[in-house]
């Protein structure tokens, strides 16, 4: 069990639900253009979010940012020891450095210092591509041991000033990599872990890595908050992360939505009709299953694991609930009556 760790509001760590995060990829000293990027990935299910912090500018901004988002704002430093302490004057709930790249051990304190004073946790960076040469040459490349050797020395060098508020986070592009340097770092360490797949690559092959990766380790009880790299809209993290959590069974909530898969059978558009009906049940709280199937003749056979279910056919459309068909409905009123139905569904099941 690790230890826990308070972020803003939100606590990680001992056993608490794994929190989802992503990362703004707007600039932001743009205040405006920050908080509404903010807002949209916290209502789509964002528990933490993370901001790059580039400049003295992007510091500062965060005291405005702060004042109008409800999700707790990690500042992403790189480099610059001042823009981390900068960062925390103004409102950061957490901070991401990697110490190998701060500089000097004073520098590392400096920023030690002022998050002891304040309380605010540092998450410590490990990233398989900045791996020190003196690593690399003792395990002759970049391995899991070698990523998980760096990362336990730098939160080694913080715990020796006296701090112990960390989260580690180790990444790796290598998914199997990444896989065994958790297995391995979760022997060693009491430190929640924030867990993710660096540069995992576009919505499908980062989705495909991330999947196969945060499960492998999220299945044997390694991690404590995630983040789905994705080379595309942040919203695309959210709707991945929710959905890998849920299908490991480790988070419960919203509408799971099944389909079929195209056939010689299927009579009207299903790929338009399940993408509708995936991002009109998004805002629905309801914790049940949903099926859309291609035609008449399966259908309802195929929906009774759902709980409830439309078909498709010619003109028409079946509603289906448990397994039995519920009401026919024209094609064309086949969306809005699922949606009635679910809207509906607390009163009559």
């Amino acid at each position: 069990m690790t230890k826990t760790v308070k972020i803003g509001d939100r606590v990680i760590g001992g056993g608490n639900p794994i929190l989802i995060q992503s990362m703004t990829n707007t600039k932001t000293e743009d205040v405006a253009a920050t908080v509404a990027q903010i807002q949209k990935l916290a209502a789509a299910g964002c528990d933490i979010i993370r901001c790059a912090v580039p400049t003295m500018e992007a510091a500062e901004a965060l005291t405005e940012i702060k004042k109008q988002v409800s999700v707790p704002v990690v500042a992403d430093i790189h480099f610059d020891y001042r823009l981390a302490i900068a960062a925390m004057e103004h409102g950061a709930d957490k901070i991401r450095i990697n110490p190998g790249n701060i500089g000097s051990a004073e520098r590392v304190k400096a920023v030690v210092d002022a998050a002891k004073e304040r309380n605010i946790p540092i998450r410590v960076g490990v990233n398989s591509g900045s791996l020190e040469k003196e690593l690399v040459e003792k395990y002759h490349g970049v391995t899991a041991e070698g990523i998980v050797e760096s990362a336990l020395d730098k939160v080694k060098l913080i715990e020796d000033m006296g701090y112990d508020n960390l989260v580690i986070s180790i990444k790796s592009s290598d998914v199997m990599m990444c896989v065994k340097a958790h297995e391995l770092i979760a022997k060693e360490t009491d430190h929640p872990l924030h867990v993710g797949i660096t540069e995992a690559g576009t919505i499908i092959s980062g989705n495909i890595k991330s999947s196969i990766g945060l499960g492998l380790i999220l299945n044997q009880g390694i991690g404590d908050t995630i983040r789905v790299s994705l080379t595309g809209d942040p919203l695309e993290e959210i709707k991945s992360a929710k959905l890998i959590l849920r299908t490991l069974g480790l988070r419960k909530g919203g509408i799971e939505v099944v389909s079929c898969p195209t056939c010689g059978r299927t009579k009207i558009n299903l790929i338009e009709l399940a993408n509708q009906v995936e991002n009109m049940v998004a805002d629905i709280p309801l914790d049940i299953k949903v099926a859309v199937m291609g035609c008449v003749v399966n259908g309802p056979g195929e929906a009774k694991e759902a709980d409830i279910g439309i078909a498709g056919g010619i003109g028409e459309g079946l509603i289906i609930k448990h397994g039995e068909v519920y009401k026919k409905v024209p094609e064309s009123e086949l969306l809005e009556s699922l949606r009635y139905e679910l809207l509906h569904w607390k009163h009559e099941e």
